[in-house]
């Protein structure tokens, strides 16, 4: 288990980044944990790992992207990621971030998951990863991996990833929408830039995506502002950014998607 606090100098981020990477294919242990904090700006490329990752963002916001669509981890969240499956990370703010990563024999997964990480997963989580520095009698060591690992498989999953299409038409619109989301954006304006019929449009969309477009396109705005607001921007600014007309109607998205109303949802995530 390891603590990397990486310097802003990318010769030496990318040195330490290889250096960990080989470390975690040679050891043969079924269960790592490994800590780093990253600055805010830093990008890590296109990689894989033969095991199962747990990708968790303890503090900050990141984005995970592989070809099969991009996720955003908020603080108090973490991404399964099957192994083989190349991806490459960049953060949106300083991130204190810790991973597991698990034997696929013992924790697998088809497909990138997000996960709320319980304080009872990150307070495990965080035991191992200080054990270099706070050594662990093996019993309780043992403990701690079989108790770990039986948790994550009770973590609830989370909407907030984002399918990306692969027709480079879509994927430019879908990219447009990101950056500038808008919760009333209409089927008909998106089928019309695209030549299409609204019947059309509809059945090319979920082919894509897997979603259908109202449901992509709420989660594109969760996956939009969940980054402000945790930097500490009003839920009214987000919200009427976003293009919802009121906070009552943002809430209610909100609600519906994560469980909790804006405020809660980030208080508890701080806690």
């Amino acid at each position: 288990m390891r603590i990397i606090t990486l310097p802003n100098k990318d010769a030496e981020e990318e040195l330490q980044h290889q250096e960990s990477l080989s470390w975690i294919e040679r050891t043969g242990d079924v269960v790592l944990a490994l800590g780093r904090n990253y600055p805010a700006g830093f990008r890590v490329p296109l990689h894989s790992h033969t095991k199962t990752q747990l990708w968790c963002a303890r503090e900050g916001v990141v984005l995970v992207g592989t070809a099969r669509g991009r996720w955003m981890l908020p603080p108090g969240h973490g991404l399964l990621i099957p192994a083989g499956l190349e991806h490459a990370t960049e953060m949106v703010s300083d991130v204190r971030m810790q991973s597991l990563y698990v034997d696929a024999a013992i924790v697998a997964t088809d497909d990138p998951r997000v996960l709320e990480v319980t304080s009872l997963a990150g307070n495990l989580m965080e035991e191992l990863v200080q054990s270099d520095e706070r050594p662990l009698p093996e019993r309780r060591k043992r403990l701690i991996m079989e108790l770990l690992l039986d948790e994550i498989g009770r973590l609830p999953e989370r909407p907030l990833g984002l399918p990306f299409p692969v027709d480079q038409r879509l994927a430019r619109l879908c990219r447009h929408f990101v950056k500038r989301p808008a919760a009333n954006a209409g089927i008909d304006d998106w089928a019309r830039d695209l030549g299409m019929s609204r019947r059309s449009f509809t059945r090319f969309f979920r082919a894509e995506t897997g979603l259908s477009f109202v449901t992509w396109r709420q989660q594109a705005c969760l996956f939009a502002s969940l980054p402000r607001l945790a930097e500490g921007q009003s839920v009214t600014s987000v919200a009427l950014d976003a293009g919802y007309e009121n906070i009552a109607a943002f809430t209610t998205m909100f609600r519906r998607m994560l469980g909790s109303s804006p405020s809660n949802y980030l208080r508890s995530r701080a806690g």
